[in-house]
């Protein structure tokens, strides 16, 4: 996910698990009876249990969460998606070739491809969707990932089924960056002043497996199968996203095989442990929670308070008391996870010593600190995290008060430079390659809400950007984790994965992929 997870998850994931304000769902769809082809047994029915309401109108350029963006994967397609270097799974495009100067992108689009209203897919749609992204005015997610040194890429039409994309300047992250960006027809949304609020964005016409069907507000979210998807006609005929607040009352309808899919967390993992009608599917979304400090404070300046802190948690313990086993979870020390290019845990890991602790704060001439640390009231997760780190420091001789707030609320406070609280809880979903991550630490950057400011990583990362030497570039990127690490601004605590319990009657499930936030790469893989 190029430099649009800053938008895509900070915008969203640095509040992963906001929970929405929105009534439980009264529908009483039952996968195992009503959601039945008619005349047959056969289910013909995926009902997904969500716990937050997408609302009633997406778009490409401006939906940003995760369900919103649940709905788009289901409706719309992108170029490709790029999950790797050697693990990228084309759409749209047939291939995307970058130029012997990589300054030159050209991507070669199937002709086979139809939007929901019969109408051709064809470069207009491409060019116009990355021309009304990169508009300021439309305030698109992903529009920081298309612009390089201030200077934005060029889309250009080379005939009907060729884009050429051109860079101002070398960026070795452009591959991902140009990816994994929603294609919108043309012909619906052209001439449309205000993308974000268009009525349009109510009845969307797009060119992936399901076609928009219904919205019932605080319920559901229904689609039905493209029987002209470009890679097939779905397996399952209908998808209901259904919208269920109380993990409790998620979690009995899955029991009752009311649903057939939902997230579900660590603690609610033994309701499953011996059922044969559920499997528990856990997988990684490259995800890093952590614990960071808010510059804008004047307490935690310094930065011997700051490793003090960081010696005086057990990060084993933390993990274990919010997300109960290694199988969910594994300790993070880098602020990339490790399936990201040039990952590396050679860096200072802060391995739980309390009379180091102890020492550092001496040292640091802050004497008997009490800090606030800020985190999501409702999130358990973070609750449980919250508890032992006010625990441990505590031995150290740092008084914790724990500030649990509204998760938008939080979002907010963390925009803006202010001294409310001292620490924060939360957790991003960036991407693959490093050069994804910089706005998090670079000097004011767009999602830099710790308000960290070191110059030598600051230049690292233009560096890093631009070196082509595979060797080179590594060794760059070594150097930022050792350096950020150091600083002790950002503690990483875990590399969790999602759970995923399923209706263990569905198949096809590793055909779809499972797949950072979107959840399926393609739902018309999956069948009964």
């Amino acid at each position: 996910m190029g430099r649009k997870n800053v938008n895509i998850l900070v915008a969203m994931l640095l509040s992963i698990f906001l929970v929405l304000a929105a009534c439980s769902s009264n529908t009483k769809d039952n996968a195992n009876t009503k959601n039945t082809s008619k005349g047959t047994n056969k289910p013909d029915t995926f009902v997904y249990g969500i716990d937050g309401d997408p609302g009633n109108a997406v778009n490409v350029i401006t939906t940003g969460d995760r369900y919103g963006l649940m709905e788009i994967k289901a409706l719309y397609s992108p170029l490709y998606m790029y999950n790797g270097k050697d693990n990228v799974k084309y759409f749209l495009a047939e291939s995307m070739t970058p130029s012997a100067d990589f300054l030159t992108y050209t991507a070669k689009l199937r002709k086979d491809v139809k939007w929901h209203d019969g109408q051709p897919f064809t470069a207009d749609d491409v060019v116009f969707t990355y021309d009304e992204m990169l508009k300021e005015a439309n305030g698109g997610w992903a529009r920081s990932q298309l612009i390089f040194n201030n200077k934005p890429v060029k889309v250009e039409k080379v005939d009907d089924y060729t884009v050429k994309f051109v860079l101002p300047e070398v960026s070795m992250g452009a591959f991902e960056a140009l990816g994994n960006i929603f294609i919108m027809p043309k012909h619906i949304y052209q001439g449309e002043t205000n993308i974000a609020n268009s009525p349009k964005n109510a009845t969307p016409v797009g060119t992936g497996p399901y076609k928009f069907k219904e919205y019932k507000a605080g319920e559901s979210v229904t689609f039905e199968k493209n029987d002209d998807y470009f890679l097939g006609a779905p397996k399952i005929s209908k998808v209901v996203y259904r919208i269920i607040m109380d993990a409790n009352t998620a979690t009995l309808a899955l029991q009752k095989g009311e649903i057939n899919s939902l997230a579900i967390q660590p603690a609610d993992t033994s309701k499953f442990k011996n059922s044969s009608n559920v499997t528990l599917k856990p997988y990684d979304e490259g995800r890093i929670g952590y614990l960071a400090f808010n510059l804008g404070s004047k307490t935690v300046q310094s930065k011997e308070l700051r490793q003090a802190i960081a010696f005086g948690l057990n990060r084993q313990e933390i993990n274990t008391a919010s997300y109960v086993s290694s199988d969910f979870s594994q300790p993070a020390y880098s602020f990339l996870p490790k399936k990201a290019t040039y990952f590396t845990d050679d860096v200072e890991k802060y391995k739980f010593d309390t009379k180091k602790a102890k020492d550092l704060l001496a040292k640091s001439g802050v004497t008997a600190p009490k800090l606030k640390l800020a985190f999501i009231a409702n999130n358990p997760i973070q609750q449980k995290q919250a508890a032992v780190i006010q625990q441990d420091l505590q031995a150290v001789g740092i008084n914790v008060e724990l500030v649990g707030m509204d998760a938008t609320a939080l979002t907010k406070k963390l925009k803006s430079v202010q001294s409310d609280f001292d620490m924060y809880l939360s957790g991003y979903i960036m991407g693959i390659d490093p050069d994804t991550f910089n706005s998090l630490f670079v000097t004011n950057g767009e999602a830099n809400y710790m308000h960290y400011s070191n110059a030598k990583v600051d230049e690292l990362f233009n560096l890093g950007r631009v070196e082509k030497d595979d060797v080179k570039r590594k060794a760059i990127y070594e150097e930022i984790q050792k350096i950020i690490a150091d600083d002790a601004a950002f503690y990483p605590l875990t590399e969790n994965k999602r759970i995923l319990a399923i209706d263990s009657r569905i198949k096809g499930i590793d055909e779809a992929t499972l797949v950072p936030v979107y959840t399926f790469e393609d739902m018309s893989k999956l069948s009964y």
